[in-house]
């Protein structure tokens, strides 16, 4: 391991450069002609606020780390303490495994081994192939475990547009609800988005202050759910969703290196305290097989 985020990735073919991290097989820098649409960030630091890191089991968080799996109560790891929940699955720190790579894509793959508050064996891979204009990312998870596993999944991408003040940015998510949060950042409540919330009408970046979750996303005619963020020149970073991931986490910071303002942008296919309410939640039988694929193209 080279770096505190593992081997470096570097895929690049027809004007399309991604660099992915062995660790937490995170989406760590894309950039698509001459225009940066997920920013890097320092090779001497781990990744900032999970950027890019997959999330799995479970995307988000965990009240207390407290679930009932059954008739047994499961207590994980607290992974954020300032909050005291469990926060974005068990891989978020792991090396995984390269296990192919060519110039447009790569495959990686490691395991979520039963531990304490998860007894659930699951075989994950993940695969980054470039396109024209972007990338693709398939998720796919097996569980290899003797009883049906609770899986969820979720990612977590930041986005920007090189060149042009990140406050003009326009940000467009097509949801009807939101979750309402308590002061741990839990869900307390689902509402109709309103005033501040409602960003299928796009809105100033710099205007916003976002750790939401929504839901009720609206899908095209192709199922896919598209959200965007637009430039005052008319370029636009587009994130697709593809069935299966029917929720999506929004987080501005100005806390990212070397960026004034940047946006999260996280598909999952559960919002926060899945595995206590069920919502989005996947029980996966044993040897069955799940994949899910989301992705990023930039036109302008």
């Amino acid at each position: 391991m080279t770096t505190p985020t593992g081997v470096q990735i570097h895929l690049d073919a027809g004007g399309v450069h991604a660099q992915i991290s062995q660790v937490g097989a995170s989406l760590r820098h894309l950039v698509v002609g001459e225009t940066t649409v997920v920013p890097p960030y320092p090779e001497d630091r781990p990744a900032p606020s999970c950027a890019g890191v997959v999330l799995v089991p479970w995307p988000n968080r965990i009240r207390d780390g407290i679930w009932i799996d059954g008739d047994e109560t499961r207590a994980l790891a607290v992974t954020e303490p300032k909050f005291r929940n469990a926060i974005h699955g068990l891989l978020r720190y792991a090396a995984y495994e390269i296990a192919e790579q060519s110039d447009a894509t790569v495959l990686l793959r490691a395991a979520v081994v039963p531990q304490i508050g998860y007894p659930y064996l699951l075989e994950t891979s993940v695969r980054y192939t470039l396109t024209a204009d972007g990338i693709t990312v398939e998720h796919t998870l097996t569980n290899r475990s003797g009883s049906a596993a609770p899986v969820a999944i979720g990612t977590h991408p930041f986005f920007t547009i090189s060149g042009t003040d990140p406050k003009t940015l326009l940000l467009r998510i097509p949801a009807a609800t939101y979750f309402e949060t308590d002061d741990r950042m839990l869900p307390i409540g689902e509402s109709p988005v309103s005033e501040g919330t409602d960003l299928r009408t796009p809105h100033r970046l710099g205007d916003l202050q976002l750790d939401t979750g929504f839901a009720a996303l609206c899908r095209d005619e192709d199922g896919k759910v598209r959200s965007t963020l637009s430039a005052p020149d008319g370029r636009t970073v587009t994130l697709w969703q593809g069935e299966g991931l029917d929720f999506i986490q929004a987080f501005t910071t100005t806390g990212y290196p070397g960026q004034e303002l940047v946006v999260a942008l996280e598909p999952m296919s559960a919002p926060a305290e899945a595995f206590n309410s069920g919502r989005g939640l996947r029980r996966l039988p044993p040897g069955e097989t799940w994949t899910v694929e989301w992705g990023v193209t930039f036109s302008g």
